[in-house]
């Protein structure tokens, strides 16, 4: 990694790490831009260089989850063989949020902070949106099998998200990537084929 990228990359985990202790100490409403701007030292303008909003410097997988599954081409010409490629995208970014991120604190709030649901929620629709409008133009997909696609892939995201969170938040030592696994699990269990 070149000097560029490592500034770049340092500067994204220090307005991330200013964000989320901010929303700790003063919740997601009462914190701005300008905040994360003076607890970083830096301008409101360099903040958004790096981050849309501090929605995003919060959570700023969940971009790279869209761009990575809309961009996801699958072998498959049936909707269980895409579903289960799109899956497997998931598990990957999964395990690289677990890796990469403060997937904990993250975690942590998604249970405290009832906006950080409701952020969450808009995200999740901009994935829906974006990934089944991509899988319905490649093909071979109808509209509403794409977009039920996309449904699953998004509710399989937020179960595994929201069990751990509610793990974490109830003290429970539990491994992320593992209850990924066993929601997909389920979801097979419930619609064997998928």
């Amino acid at each position: 990694m070149g000097i560029r990228e490592e500034h770049r990359a340092q500067m994204l985990r220090e307005i991330q790490g200013a964000t989320l202790d901010l929303v700790e100490e003063k919740g997601m409403d009462a914190t701005t831009i300008g905040d994360i701007a003076a607890r970083v030292g830096i301008s409101e303008r360099t903040v958004f260089r790096y981050y849309s909003s501090k929605e995003h410097a919060l959570m700023p997988g969940q971009q790279g989850l869209i761009d990575a599954l809309v961009a996801c081409e699958s072998r498959h010409g049936n909707a269980a063989g895409i579903l289960g490629d799109l899956l497997a995208v998931c598990r990957e970014l999964f395990a690289l949020e677990v890796a990469e991120s403060d997937f904990r604190r993250i975690s942590r709030l998604m249970v405290q902070e009832p906006e950080m649901m409701r952020v969450a929620t808009r995200q999740e629709r901009n994935l829906v949106e974006g990934l089944s409008a991509s899988l319905a133009q490649r093909g071979p997909l109808r509209p509403i099998q794409a977009l039920l696609v996309a449904e699953v892939v998004t509710a399989a995201w937020r179960v595994a998200w929201q069990s751990f969170a509610r793990q974490e938040f109830d003290g429970v030592d539990s491994d992320p990537l593992a209850l990924f696994d066993e929601t997909v699990r389920e979801l097979g269990k419930l619609f064997p084929g998928t």
